[in-house]
């Protein structure tokens, strides 16, 4: 039986780039010749959600926004394996690849790992927003790996909004620079930079369940520490809009518009993604934000 693989790589005439994917290609080409693989190849600045119906496996070869800009595509029942093709350990100007779990040098030996079954399998929570519009239209937005924004779409106005959390007793109106979601891995993406949160650490069990948010640029005197500013929750968040024109935006990609009015509620209820590692799990990448509880 083969195994169906879409090669996504990063393609922007750097070498450094073309090298790791002619390392990727040869070894593909090593299984295919053996029939046990078949594969297909393309840019992400052409691949399309349709190329993700059929493969078995995805490998996407570049660094964490190659990975980020292509995995909302990605159900929650196919794995993908992330190649850093210009790792930081080689270079200095290269990619952290905090989602990467291979990289050329070990690409042989990790595809073979995942062909025997072998790989680590790291089940991610992602989160996602369902916008209901004045006239009762839902859209659900892409799932986010690492944040989503919800705020107005000129970012020089403030946002309006009405935030709700009832199970939390919180039912507020704000101005802000608009509302930010984040997973627990993708917190050092943008998070950290915009919340105060150094030292926090939290509960492994509590990782698949829970979610951080923030509002942004909160006045001071707003910024009340009843999960209101900022949490780390496992409930829906409601934010009914008071913005001529916001958007929810996931993982800096694809914008989801809506106008005053609407209802955006944010949870962790998006399709999970199945991520390989291959020499330690995810969560040890980040163990020093992870509590003992």
């Amino acid at each position: 039986m083969h195994t169906n693989i879409l090669v996504v790589y990063k393609k922007n005439f750097e070498e450094v780039h073309d090298v790791a994917l002619a390392t990727v290609r040869q070894v593909l080409d090593e299984l295919v010749s053996e029939n046990r693989v078949r594969v297909d190849y393309t840019a992400r600045e052409t691949v399309r959600r349709a190329d993700f119906d059929g493969p078995d496996l995805v490998i996407v070869l570049g660094g964490d926004g190659t990975l980020t800009s292509i995995a909302h595509s990605i159900d929650d029942s196919t794995p993908i394996m992330g190649v850093n093709s210009h790792p930081r350990m080689n270079d200095s100007d290269g990619s952290y690849g905090f989602y990467m779990g291979s990289d050329p040098e070990n690409f042989k030996s990790d595809i073979h790992a995942v062909m025997e079954g072998e790989g680590i399998i790291n089940v991610l929570p992602r989160l996602q927003a369902e916008i209901v519009t004045t006239s009762g239209n839902k859209i659900v937005t892409d799932p986010a790996l690492n944040d989503l924004l919800v705020a107005n779409t000129h970012q020089y106005q403030p946002s309006k909004y009405r935030l709700q959390r009832p199970s939390e007793g919180i039912d507020v109106i704000q101005q802000s620079s608009g509302c930010l979601f984040s997973t627990f891995l993708g917190q050092g993406a943008w998070f950290r930079h915009v919340a105060n949160i150094e030292g926090s650490v939290f509960p492994l069990k509590e990782m698949d369940s829970k979610y951080l948010f923030v509002a942004r640029d909160l006045p001071r005197d707003d910024r009340v520490d009843d999960g209101s500013y900022w949490a780390w929750t496992g409930e829906p968040t409601v934010m009914t809009s008071d913005m001529h024109r916001g958007y929810v935006v996931a993982d800096g990609w694809d914008e989801f518009h809506f106008t005053r009015g609407a209802t955006v509620t944010v949870d962790l209820n998006g399709p999970t993604l199945q991520l390989l590692t291959f020499r330690s799990t995810i969560h040890d990448r980040v163990a020093h934000w992870i509590g003992q509880q």
